[in-house]
């Protein structure tokens, strides 16, 4: 890697004012983030389009499969690329090269295996998430599509875009996602109306998805093996394997970044299971709601990631300072954000129903729900800002703690107590409640830590 070329890639994190490094960080991410909510809403759109409220929910079944599945690229993607960061950030560039290659590989082994393992459990797996006779075809043909045939894809293009950022080429990154989700969306129709028969609309938007994913991916491949001279990435282990601790670190924060969406994914998974018992329309109304909502958290999502490398990089620099006006900046935005959207929601959102689907009674009912979730927005945002804080500086056990506590201690439980109380109403309201709960323990962990870090500047 060249010197100037270091050096230009080194200033975001060091030199640029914070507006300007987390503007140039975040807006590439975001944007890639508002394009993947865009096609992820285009297969339900489009599927709306049919009126077939069994086909959208049997598509918004396998949601949760699919968030696992982009959760193992948080394992090489997240653990790799903060460590990356990290190291660039201590001056050893030679081991951020090495982390590069390994992250690289783990990821496509960690693929494979869960492609094979839905392919071979696809039956008990469908049984699980809720399927009933009437959707399970449908889930089944979307699952084949976009986790069988499109696991590969998906996780090495996730995978790839976190290491592109761990060393600044947050644009790079961008393009790829967003490439990808307009790709998606112009192949779903051409797809689903033209190329298939009728019926078999689930299959063909879930084959526009996985070729959408493996355009990304050649594209990340070409761009990774033109830099490879001018930064840190490589695919090659020719090199040799990182140093033990390099390794231990990337587990230590990957491993709690895969968990941490694993269990947000269960309580989309029980989410769905309580809401088969009220019938298919809700279910559909749910399905379309908690994909809804996801326009904020997505932009919040991007903002966290365009943080995540400043974070860490200035952390292991000892540049706290920065670091921390990084951090409290970003968490502004995303309020304020967060803040915008509950007021379009709540204004909003028969309409953003219709988008979806013209079935009124599906219609009636998400509005309603839509409407109670979107007050979890600003909560939602805080839970994971400083989850992926802890992330970026490589504390992945106290990330691992908070995930645990917002999941497993409140928001699921909640769902069975809440839904047993309140009916499907208490369903939607869980997560307000539990990210509040969430947010109160995350500040009292991040006072500890900065307390911590303070004493240990100050030695």
């Amino acid at each position: 890697m060249t010197a100037k070329k270091e050096r230009d890639n080194n200033a975001v994190f060091e030199t640029m004012p914070i507006p300007r490094a987390l503007f140039t960080m975040a807006v590439p991410t975001i944007i890639g983030q508002l394009v993947v909510l865009v096609y992820s809403l285009a297969d339900t759109f489009y599927m709306g389009r049919t009126n077939n409220p069994l086909m959208v929910a049997g598509a918004s079944l396998i949601l949760p499969v699919y968030n696992i599945c982009i959760s193992i690229a948080g394992l090489a993607g997240t653990g790799g690329g903060t460590l990356i960061s990290r190291l660039l950030g201590a001056g050893k560039q030679e081991q951020a090269g090495k982390v590069s290659a390994f992250s690289f590989w783990l990821s496509l082994g960690a693929a494979l295996f869960f492609s094979v393992f839905t392919w071979i459990f696809m039956e008990p797996l469908l049984v699980l998430l809720g399927a009933s006779g009437d959707t399970c075809g449908y889930a089944r043909q979307y699952a084949f599509c976009v986790i069988v045939l499109g696991a590969v894809p998906t996780v090495m293009a996730v995978a790839m875009s976190n290491l592109l950022r761990s060393v600044s080429c947050a644009r790079q990154a961008g393009f790829g996602v967003s490439m990808g989700g307009i790709i998606n969306i112009f192949l779903d129709p051409l797809f689903m109306f033209v190329l298939f028969p009728r019926g078999m609309e689930t299959a063909a938007a879930g084959i526009a998805t996985m070729l959408s994913n493996v355009i990304v991916c050649m594209y990340y491949l070409a761009v990774i093996f033109r830099m490879r001279r001018t930064t840190v990435l490589n695919f090659s282990l020719a090199a040799g394997m990182p140093e033990a601790a390099s390794i231990r670190s990337i587990f230590a924060v990957g491993i709690p970044a895969c968990i941490a969406t694993l269990l947000f994914d269960l309580a989309y998974v029980v989410i769905d299971k309580l809401a088969t018992g009220y019938g298919d329309i809700p279910l559909a109304a749910v399905g379309i709601v908690l994909k809804a909502e996801r326009l904020p958290l997505n932009v919040g999502i991007g903002l966290c990631q365009g943080m995540m490398p400043i974070a860490a990089y200035n952390y292991a620099s000892g540049n706290l300072g920065r670091m921390k006006q990084v951090v409290s900046l970003s968490r502004l935005v995303g309020l304020v954000i967060a803040a915008v959207s509950i007021l379009l929601y709540e204004g909003f959102a028969t309409q953003i129903l219709r988008f979806f689907i013209n079935d009124p009674q599906t219609i009636a009912i998400g509005a309603n729900f839509l409407r109670v979730r979107c007050l979890a927005t600003p909560f939602m945002f805080m839970s994971f800002h400083l989850v992926n804080l802890f992330q970026a500086v490589g504390k992945g056990d106290r990330a691992l703690f908070l995930a645990v506590v917002r999941w497993a201690v409140f928001n699921i439980p909640m769902l069975f107590l809440f839904n047993a109380v309140l009916g499907m109403y208490g369903i939607v309201c869980t997560q307000m409640a539990a990210d509040i709960c969430t947010v109160a323990v995350s500040f009292y962990v991040y006072h500890r830590f900065k307390v911590s870090v303070g004493a240990v500047r100050k030695t």
